[in-house]
Parts: C-alpha cells; sequence; structure tokens
C-alpha cells in the first residue's frame, strides 16, 4: 500500500505528516510519497523526509500512484479526476462543502473527513479540532497582547501605577481554555462566557471569572459539539455580554456551532461601547464571525476597536501544529490499516464510520444525507 502526502495551498503553512510520523508508516513496510517541498513551511526539508524512507516526486505522481492520499485542505478542482477510487483524508468541513462531498462520491472516492470525528473519549487521540484549538487559543492571546496599545500585567512603577488588561473570552472550549490560561499568564483579568454550565470549574481553576446565564440548551448528546441556543436565552446572554464588553480591553471569541454559522455575540451596539484602542480576536472568522463586521483573513478597525478575523492560527506555528496534527493523522490510520500495513476499513467502528463522508460512490454520513434530503 502507498501514502502519499500532499503539498498544501500558498495560504496554508502545515503539513499532514512530519519525518517522525512518515517513520511510523515506513516501518510497517507502507510506501510513502511525498510531494516536494510540502513540509517545508512547516521547517521540514525533503532530506528529513528521505532520511525515514519516503520517496520525494512529483505532485502528479503522489496523486496518480498513491492509494491514499493525505491532504489538509481540499486539492484543486483539477486534480479530482487523479483521486477516482483512492481514500482521501483531510479536514473537509463537508457541511458546508456538500456538493464538493457529492462531486467526490460520484468519482468513487472515499472520504475521511477528521473534523466529523465523534468526540469521545476514544477519538482524543486522533481529535484534530482539539489539538489545533489548543494551539490557536494560544495564539490568539499572545497575538492580542502585541496589537493591545497597553500592557496585559499590573505595574507598579515610579512612573506610575498600570492598571492589568481586562480580557474576555467567549466560549470555554479547548481554544478558549488555553487563551484563559495564557492570558493569565500575561497577567490579565478574565471573564469568561460559556453555554455550558459543566466548564465552570476549569475556567475558575485557570484563574478566571465565569459568568453564568441560566437556561442554556442541553448540550450533552451533542457528541462534544456546541449547540444552538433558544431566541430567549440569547438576548439574555448578549444582555451580559453587553456588561461585560463596556469594561473589556480584550475580546476573544471562539463560539462556533457545527455545520452552521458563527452567532453574533457581538452586536454593532456593544462595539460602540467599546473602549478607543480595544482588540478583538475572532476565532470564529471563517464561518462568519462573531461580530457582524468581522472579515475572515483580515484585520478591520470600527471605530477605534481593531478586529482580527482569523480561523487558522494555528498555521501561524506550523511546526508544532504540523507534529500534533500528523500524530491525530497517525493514530486515525492506525484503525484502517493493520499491523502489517494493510487497508482493513472496519465499518463497525464507530470512529471509523462517524468520520467517512464518502463510499462507494455515494454519500454515507447520516449528517450530509440529511442536508442533501
Amino acid at each position: 500500500m502507498t501514502i502519499g502526502l500532499l503539498k498544501e495551498p500558498d495560504f496554508e503553512t502545515r503539513v499532514s505528516l512530519i519525518p517522525e510520523t512518515v517513520a511510523a508508516l515506513t516501518k510497517k513496510g507502507i510506501s510513502v510519497q511525498i510531494e516536494k517541498d510540502a513540509g517545508v513551511k512547516a521547517f521540514w526539508n525533503n532530506d528529513e523526509y528521505e532520511k525515514v524512507k519516503a520517496v520525494i516526486k512529483s505532485r502528479s505522481e503522489v496523486l496518480q500512484s498513491s492509494d491514499i492520499i493525505l491532504s489538509i485542505h481540499p486539492p484543486a478542482d483539477s486534480e479530482i479526476e487523479k483521486l477516482k477510487s483512492k481514500i482521501l483524508i483531510g479536514v473537509y468541513q463537508p457541511l458546508f462543502n456538500q456538493s464538493l462531498m457529492q462531486q467526490w462520491a460520484n468519482l468513487g472516492i472515499t472520504v475521511f473527513s477528521l473534523d466529523m470525528l465523534p468526540r469521545t473519549t476514544r477519538a482524543q487521540v486522533m481529535d484534530v479540532l482539539s489539538s489545533q484549538a489548543n494551539i490557536a487559543g494560544y495564539k490568539a492571546a499572545i497575538l492580542a497582547a502585541s496589537i493591545y496599545s497597553r500592557y496585559f500585567p499590573m505595574f507598579m512603577t515610579a512612573a506610575g501605577t498600570i492598571a492589568p488588561a481586562k480580557v474576555l473570552i467567549l466560549g470555554a472550549g479547548v481554544a478558549g481554555l488555553q487563551a484563559i490560561a495564557t492570558a493569565r499568564r500575561l497577567g490579565a483579568v478574565i471573564e469568561v462566557f460559556d453555554t455550558r454550565p459543566a466548564v465552570k470549574d476549569e475556567v475558575m481553576s485557570l484563574g478566571a471569572k465565569f459568568i453564568e446565564v441560566e437556561g442554556a440548551a442541553d448540550a450533552s448528546k451533542a457528541g462534544g459539539y456546541a449547540v444552538e441556543q433558544t431566541e430567549d436565552f440569547m438576548k439574555r446572554q448578549k444582555a451580559k455580554i453587553a456588561e461585560s464588553i463596556a469594561k473589556a480591553d480584550i475580546v476573544i471569541t471562539t463560539a462556533q456551532i457545527h455545520g452552521k454559522k458563527a452567532p453574533i455575540l457581538i452586536t454593532e451596539e456593544m462595539l460602540n461601547r467599546m473602549r478607543n484602542g480595544s482588540v478583538i480576536i475572532d476565532i470564529a472568522a471563517a464561518t462568519g464571525g462573531n461580530t457582524p463586521v468581522t472579515k475572515n483573513n483580515e484585520t478591520v478597525t470600527y471605530k477605534g476597536v481593531t478586529i482580527v478575523g482569523n480561523s487558522n492560527l494555528q498555521a501561524t506555528m506550523p511546526s508544532d501544529a504540523s507534529k500534533m496534527y500528523g500524530k491525530n493523522i497517525l493514530n486515525f490510520m492506525n484503525l484502517i490499516i493493520t499491523k502489517e500495513g494493510q487497508l482493513s476499513l472496519n465499518w463497525e467502528d464507530d470512529l471509523v464510520k462517524g468520520s467517512c463522508i464518502a463510499h462507494n460512490g455515494e454519500l454515507v454520513h447520516d449528517k450530509i444525507k440529511a442536508i442533501e434530503s
């Protein structure tokens, strides 16, 4: 069996496998082909892949002669014909890209999208959303500190006392918790909103204040993903956020709903109440953002407030992001590849079934089929 690793589009710095994880595959007798310079932006050169017995080839050769193709982002439309009857593994946001998934299914491509993995305890070692969100949360706090025109920590000096920055974090998932921890280490005072009361203890253990809003929808059966809230709850939540945002210097927003547009948590009215020089880092930008003026992959200024829209902050730390992503991929492939290096798709495994989008010429994931119908 042959696994092929593609170089990502120009905007992406990560790579699906680093040499360390390639070595684990070649030791099983699996042939691994790497597109030339695929790892360069993550600071892994071709020689390092060759040292672990990978073969460097052109993109066309990798596409044509590999059984499994690894690509974080979808290959170009012009290359889809070369993927016929192959297995494609990456992070393809299938709930937003239904037509592309159908196109791939029609070509007989077996598609595994790891952003659809059931978020169970067993899946943690291959949870790409969590591993990458951890980095994004850290970088969001660091980026905010670098943009903000004042100190994060309190300083008492002969020239006067500097008050600590007040940070508001919306969403206490993996990204939010890491943002809390990082901002706290930098000396900020932190308040946190989340629709799940269960995260209160985690938030408080990191030294932040948890702002509660009663009446949140039960997310216990959502497989670890956030769920939509009622209009009444959203109204009360926004009232609470409005109180905190008027005092905040930094806001980090991470609120996303799986497969849906990100909720608007910071209204234009709230933005108008923020102090001049405040900063918002919107990690939910790729799905619309948590403010009405967020633009993905852009930094905009609204009445003195700087709003950074970036859902790919993990790509600003490509070495560690690739290392963690690659380990996630390796752990997933251990489910579909035997110890002898042979392909074995076990459809009784909830993780294999739960992450498969297309197989045998049709869409097979229940959530995708529900959208199509």
